[in-house]
């Protein structure tokens, strides 16, 4: 199977995420979410998204489209366009499944899964934008400490000092 084939199982088209709810939920699986840009994957992405993973029976991560992330933090971002950004999530052996949406908060594709537990890292906190969407269909927040000095910006700031 092709590397192309392989990543494509996993990642769930935003109109076809009402039904695959559905037939997780039917499964009686629970579902942890996890969302960001992910832009230049690192290791401290890669510990929120397998704490994420812990969490429930199922990850589903939900990417910010680059037209969301050009508005919300730069027009020169992302660095690694949506189709690669999902390519690398859903290569990844604990996220289940990947979707992605254009809003930039994930609030409207949060009501839609319902997730048992919504992770997020500790500069959010519990008073996150997406609390009160996850608590109010019955859900959690999780948050995970991050590793220290690990972060885009830092290695972008690295990047710019060693050209």
């Amino acid at each position: 199977m092709s590397f192309e084939k392989f990543y494509q199982k996993k990642i769930i088209n935003p109109s076809d995420l009402t039904q695959k709810i559905e037939e997780l939920k039917a499964a009686k699986k629970t579902i942890a979410t996890l969302n960001g840009s992910f832009d230049l994957l690192h290791a401290g992405h890669l510990h929120i998204i397998y704490e994420a993973s812990c969490q429930a029976d199922v990850l589903i991560v939900a990417l910010n489209t680059d037209d969301s992330i050009k508005r919300y933090k730069n027009v020169k971002r992302p660095i690694i366009p949506l189709e690669y950004r999902l390519a690398m999530m859903s290569a990844l052996a604990f996220v289940d499944y990947v979707t992605y949406f254009d809003e930039t908060d994930p609030i409207k594709i949060l009501s839609i899964i319902k997730p048992n537990v919504h992770v997020n890292g500790a500069e959010y906190g519990e008073n996150c934008i997406e609390a009160e969407t996850v608590r109010a269909n019955g859900g959690k927040i999780h948050i995970v400490k991050l590793k220290e000095g690990l972060s885009t910006s830092k290695i972008l700031e690295k990047i710019k000092t060693c050209v």
